[in-house]
């Protein structure tokens, strides 16, 4: 788990959160980097002491949570790994930068994911919306279309 003592993240690294989220590709590998790592207390049970490690855990959370391969599945063949190194390869600059991949990922710090969801997510779901319709993004139009019909 995280660091149970959080802090703020205008404190301590907003400038250089929003630089990392801003890049054109999956920015959980940076966000993760970006956190305090495990600490002892975590509820993963791990026979050995990950305490203060941030090196991924290939869970494959980010690949599951990422809308764009669920939109492409096919790129998911390009590698059995399921690490965020390996999302980062098979999205590269396609990602949609909806953030989800980082809001899934179990080592990025609930204050990192509470800044996304609080002072990001707006800003995400209006330029998503603002891609639906748009000629050069055809999936996303199906992807729409499919999740409204269930």
């Amino acid at each position: 788990m995280p660091q149970r003592d959080q802090t703020e993240v205008r404190d301590a690294v907003e400038t250089v959160l929003n630089q990392v989220l801003n890049v054109n590709g999956p920015p959980v590998a940076r966000c993760r980097l970006l956190s305090s790592g495990f600490n002892p207390g975590h509820a993963l049970n791990i026979v050995e002491d990950i305490s203060g490690h941030k090196e991924c855990l290939a869970c494959g959370c980010c690949v599951d949570a990422c809308p764009f391969l669920f939109r492409e599945p096919s790129r998911r063949q390009r590698t059995e790994q399921r690490t965020s190194m390996a999302l980062e390869t098979i999205v590269g600059e396609d990602c949609d930068q909806c953030d989800a991949c980082v809001l899934a990922c179990p080592q990025v710090d609930t204050t990192l994911k509470n800044y996304i969801v609080n002072r990001r997510m707006i800003d995400v779901m209006s330029r998503l919306e603002q891609r639906i319709g748009d000629e050069d993004e055809p999936d996303l139009d199906l992807f729409v279309e499919e999740a409204v019909a269930e």
